[in-house]
Formats: structure tokens, C-alpha cells, sequence
């Protein structure tokens, strides 16, 4: 089998329940993946940066 078209992938963050990575696809896209127990979240680039922003407009309301 040819590894070369298999994704590098990288952890950004993890706790004992929860999973955050992203993979850089043999295409030359970029995904990022959010494991949350027995669910599993992708986001393509756009989407990952839109999640993050409601995700700090969120912080920012509870602090």
C-alpha cells in the first residue's frame, strides 16, 4: 500500500474524555477532527475557523 497518500496527522489537544486533531490530506486539504466520548466531529479549514470564533465569543460572554 502506498503511505504516501495516507494523512499526516497532529494532535492539538487532549484531556482524559475528549480529542481535538487535524490531518493534512494527500490533497493538500487540511481537516480537523473533534472527538467528544463516542461522537466524532470534521470540519474542513473554513469550518474549523468558524467553530473556533463561536467558540471564543463564548468564552468571552462567560467571563
Amino acid at each position: 500500500m502506498d503511505d504516501s497518500l495516507d494523512p499526516k496527522t497532529t494532535t492539538i489537544a487532549e484531556t482524559d474524555n475528549y480529542l481535538a486533531w487535524k490531518a493534512e490530506e494527500a490533497d493538500g486539504e487540511t481537516t480537523y477532527h473533534l472527538e467528544l466520548n463516542n461522537v466524532t466531529l470534521h470540519f474542513f479549514k473554513e469550518e474549523w475557523q468558524e467553530f473556533i470564533d463561536l467558540v471564543d465569543m463564548v468564552l468571552d460572554e462567560e467571563l
